[in-house]
């Protein structure tokens, strides 16, 4: 924004419209003036992102605007957010739209249900039936919904790893892999036969014409058996009339293999951890970080943002095609969503304009454009609590020692390794920051169960504080574990479907 001249009383005056070809693509200059305000935009898209604007300006001016012209456009041509709806919650319908609504006004422009059992396809109930899954009439709503605010619905299918929620079945254990049962066995001849079923039967709900066939993390098959199944199911996509998209982490292992790609292929690189360096896979790509939300309850603040702004500077270096912020379910999905709002509006953030939000904090956006609390209480309390797991200084790859803590049995190996003075001191500060939630004034409808979500996510963090400490009493855990649990219950159910919920709580609260 450039300087401000004066304000502007709503209601806004005139808008004009013209198109400005000079502009780069979603590109749009916005100028705001007594006179009217004008809007110049390189196509539709960009019309569209420029009146976000003018809603988050309106936001953060109390009812009036500022004379200014903004000239804007994205640095990554497609900013996305992948969200797990396989481990194990399933969005209901009111949900996904509501996250629509966010990220089309933060500017995402590509959403993915990362998908293994939970499409209803017709001739394999017994797969998703406990699972409320999405069906081909959801989807295709989903998908009008989003093309109206400028989001591509990208299918998304498992077709290689991950595949054990099916392979646990009678009907298709013969299709495990030997070397790995939670994979597809690439060399018989019903697999493929299998994934040709699948996608005709779901891409025709979607009008994207990108498709994440996923195959990632296939442990123990070979490269040159992994690229043969890979170059097939190219063929199962391109017929289809797809461009295919899937995670790079097996072909980066095996570089040898990357030239015998075929040549549309869009190669994902992923990477979790706050030190993960993204390189050039010298195909086109997409930079994949993550939120950081799944395998710690409320969050890892300060590995998100690193993980978040690594991916946008070597994206950039290197050239990305894309920017994927993933939001994963791993081991029950315990986090509840508004924990990783902090990470989608960060990714979003960085994949626009890296140089304009490569060093906030993001404290004050969540406050005025996510949670809308006018108390300026949400954001950092989100953010602090978000760090709780660092005054453990235990360090757990892709998660936090405290979900473990909870999560596991007492004979894990995390619980000789914590420090009973660090999980005192972890108690201590979840309480202090939990002290101003009470005082929130959120501007949403759902500003109540916001506030319940992060109250649960408190009494679980502190829980596992009670559980790692050596003389904690076992009668009043297990107490604390039921109300925690009913809670949780209510809570899982108020923004998602039954089916998963049951497999979650298996495990859960060990």
């Amino acid at each position: 924004m450039t300087a401000v001249d004066e304000l502007i009383l709503l209601p806004r005056p005139r808008c004009f419209h013209a198109t400005n070809a000079s502009l780069p693509a979603q590109g749009y200059r916005l100028r705001i003036a007594p006179e009217g305000v004008r809007i110049e935009a390189a196509d539709a898209a960009g019309e569209f992102y420029a009146r976000m604007t003018m809603r988050q300006i309106e936001r953060q001016c109390g009812g009036k605007l500022p004379a200014c012209t903004i000239e804007d456009w994205p640095d990554f041509p497609s900013r996305g957010v992948l969200l797990d709806i396989s481990r194990d919650k399933v969005p209901t319908m009111e949900t996904l739209f509501g996250l629509v609504n966010e990220l089309a006004e933060w500017k995402i422009n590509h959403l993915e249900l990362y998908t293994e059992h939970t499409f209803a396809y017709r001739n394999h109930r017994e797969v998703w039936k406990d699972a409320s899954p999405m069906t081909g009439e959801e989807i295709e709503r989903l998908n009008a919904y989003c093309r109206e605010r400028f989001i591509e619905l990208v299918p998304n299918q498992q077709s290689f790893g991950h595949f054990e929620r099916w392979l646990k079945h009678a009907k298709y254990r013969e299709l495990a892999a030997v070397e790995r049962a939670t994979c597809l066995d690439p060399r018989h001849p019903r697999s493929l036969a299998l994934l040709a079923e699948l996608y005709g039967e779901l891409l025709p709900h979607f009008t994207s014409r990108k498709f994440n066939v996923n195959c990632d993390e296939t442990a123990g098959i070979e490269g040159r058996v992994y690229l043969d199944f890979l170059r097939k199911i190219h063929e199962l996509v391109k017929r289809r009339g797809r461009t295919m998209h899937f995670w790079a982490d097996i072909v980066l292992r095996h570089p040898e293999l990357i030239g015998e790609l075929p040549d549309d292929v869009v190669l994902l690189a992923w990477g979790y951890e706050a030190e993960h360096t993204f390189t050039d896979p010298g195909r086109p790509f997409f930079v994949c970080p993550g939120t950081s939300s799944w395998n710690s309850i409320a969050g890892r603040t300060e590995n998100c943002l690193a993980n978040q702004r690594n991916a946008a500077t070597a994206g950039l270096q290197h050239g990305a095609i894309g920017y994927l912020n993933t939001d994963w379910g791993d081991n029950g999905h315990w986090q509840y969503l508004p924990v990783s709002y902090l990470g989608f509006a960060a990714g979003a953030a960085l994949s626009w304009c890296h140089a304009a939000n490569g060093d906030r904090d993001f404290v004050d956006a969540l406050d005025v454009h996510v949670f809308r609390d006018s108390a300026r209480v949400m954001g950092r309390l989100a953010y602090d609590l978000g760090n709780a797991y660092r005054c453990v200084e235990l360090p757990v790859p892709n998660g936090t020692a405290l979900f473990h803590l909870l999560r596991q049995s007492r004979t894990h190996r995390v619980f000789g390794a914590v420090s009973q003075e660090n999980l005192q001191k972890t108690r201590e500060y979840v309480r202090d920051v939990m002290r101003p939630l009470a005082g929130a004034r959120m501007q949403r409808a759902d500003a109540a169960l916001i506030q319940a979500e992060f109250a649960n996510a408190a009494r679980m963090l502190t829980l596992a504080c009670d559980r790692g400490c050596a003389d904690s009493d076992a009668g009043g855990l297990a107490e604390e574990m039921r109300a925690i649990l009913a809670e949780h219950r209510r809570l899982w159910l108020a923004r998602n479907r039954e089916g998963g919920l049951a497999d979650s709580s298996v495990c859960s609260f060990g």
